[in-house]
C-alpha cells in the first residue's frame, strides 16, 4: 500500500514537469528573434516626383506651330500680348500669295535658327480656312498662324497692304520695323532678324 502511495505521486509529479515545460520556456533562454520583416517606406514615398517647369511664352507659341490658332483681331492681339517681354515676327501670307509661297521656306529655316529667343507668328490674310490649312501641310513655316478672313487683324497691327508683309516688334511690343513684300533670298531675312529683333532682345 505504500509502495503504490509513492508510485502515484512520483507519476504524477512527472506529469506536472512535462506540462510546465511545454508552456513556457525557462528564465535563462534567451528571447527568440522577431523574424517579421521590418516595413520601410517604399523608394516612390520617399521620392519627391520631378515638378515640371512651366513652359515659357516661348516654347507654348512654338507648340502650336504649322496649324491655324485663332480667328480674327481679338485673337491676335492676344497671342502678341501673352508673348511680351520677347521680340517678335509677324509675317502676313495667304495661300493665293506667290510671293508667301516663295518665302515661307526662309522662314522655317529662321524659326530654326532663332525660335529659341525670338517669337513667329503668322496672320492668314483674307484667305480661305481650306486652303490655308492645306498650304500649312505642304509648307509648313514652322510658326503658327491666326485666321484673319476679313482683313481686320493684319490691319490692326499695320498691315494688311501688301503681300506679303512681315512686321517687327520689340519685347516691349512696339513696332521696330515694316518690310513690304517678299524676301528674296533667307540671307535678307536674317538679316532683319538681327537687326530689328535679336538687337531689341538684349
Amino acid at each position: 500500500m505504500k509502495r503504490a502511495s509513492l508510485a502515484l505521486i512520483a507519476t504524477a509529479a512527472l506529469a506536472a514537469g512535462l506540462t510546465a515545460c511545454g508552456d513556457s520556456e525557462p528564465a535563462d533562454r534567451p528571447a527568440a528573434a522577431d523574424t517579421t520583416p521590418a516595413v520601410t517606406p517604399s523608394a516612390a514615398a520617399t521620392t519627391t516626383a520631378p515638378v515640371a517647369k512651366p513652359r515659357s511664352a516661348l516654347a507654348r507659341n512654338a507648340a502650336d506651330a504649322n496649324r491655324l490658332v485663332g480667328d480674327g483681331r481679338e485673337d491676335l492681339e492676344a497671342r502678341l500680348a501673352s508673348l511680351k517681354g520677347h521680340p517678335v515676327v509677324v509675317n502676313q501670307w495667304a495661300s493665293w500669295c506667290g510671293p508667301c509661297r516663295f518665302e515661307f521656306p526662309f522662314f522655317a529655316a529662321a524659326v530654326k535658327k532663332h525660335g529659341a529667343s525670338v517669337a513667329f507668328v503668322g496672320v492668314d490674310y483674307m484667305d480661305s480656312r481650306d486652303a490655308a490649312e492645306r498650304f500649312l501641310d505642304e509648307q509648313p513655316p514652322g510658326f503658327p498662324s491666326v485666321y484673319d478672313g476679313d482683313g481686320k487683324a493684319s490691319r490692326a497691327i499695320g498691315g494688311g497692304r501688301v503681300m506679303p508683309t512681315t512686321l517687327f516688334f520689340d519685347r516691349t511690343g512696339r513696332e521696330r520695323h515694316k518690310k513690304l513684300g517678299g524676301y528674296a533670298d533667307a540671307a535678307a531675312l536674317d538679316a532683319d532678324i538681327r537687326r530689328y529683333a535679336l538687337a531689341s532682345a538684349r
